[in-house]
């Protein structure tokens, strides 16, 4: 239940605050866009524990932000919300990624065409590009969530592994195989029944070619 209902927040901040920078990164051309495309994709290829190690640098209780937020009364390392956090942060280049490369293939000439004929430009935005767009944007919301449910090294760096609190399942298949074998086989067959729905969505709504 930690696991779902952190993955589930991880994925809804992603998708709340990750939409309007893949709009940005899609429809707009500014300076710096190359860099900040790269720093979208940094998660991706940086090493969990090192992103876990820089989310604590930045948020544990020495960190940058981490003080100001101790005097705020807010501590978020080695809390539930910090299992949200690093699951947000590894998570949000799988949903941006696909969501800008959905938005960016959508024709203009259909965009024109509904404005001409009088549609607001929420209206256009809500029935001609996001429907267009939502093979891409599906898809990335799907990996997003099956990369938010197995995120472990960020979280164990920046989170712990607190029993009935921050421990998800991929901590629960590491402490588990410490001790007993039958309890991380469950643990994991868990976690490739998830990996394993989410590669047969992909597969059968045709996902995969717009990626």
């Amino acid at each position: 239940m930690l696991s779902l209902c952190t993955s589930l927040i991880a994925v809804t901040l992603v998708v709340v605050f990750g939409s309007a920078l893949a709009w940005i990164l899609a429809r707009r051309a500014f300076r710096g866009k190359a860099l900040a495309e790269t720093l979208v994709d940094l998660p991706i290829v940086l090493p969990p524990s090192v992103a876990g190690l820089a989310l604590l640098l930045v948020y544990g209780r020495r960190g940058l932000l981490g003080g100001a937020l101790e005097v705020a009364g807010v501590s978020i390392a080695f809390s539930t919300i910090a299992v949200v956090v690093a699951q947000a942060f590894v998570a949000a280049p799988f949903y941006i990624r696909a969501t800008r490369t959905g938005l960016a293939g959508v024709s203009r000439g259909y965009e024109e065409a509904a404005a001409v004929d009088g549609a607001s430009a929420s209206q256009v935005i809500r029935h001609i590009t996001v429907p267009l767009a939502a093979p891409a944007i599906g898809a990335g919301l799907v990996l997003a969530w099956a990369r938010a449910l197995g995120e472990f090294g960020a979280t164990i760096m920046f989170a712990g592994n607190i029993a009935g609190r921050t421990q998800t399942l991929p901590l629960l298949v590491y402490t588990e195989f410490q001790g007993s074998l039958d309890a991380a086989v469950v643990a994991a067959c868990v976690l490739v029944l998830a990996a394993l729905g989410v590669l047969v969505a992909v597969r059968l709504t045709h996902w995969r070619s717009v990626l």
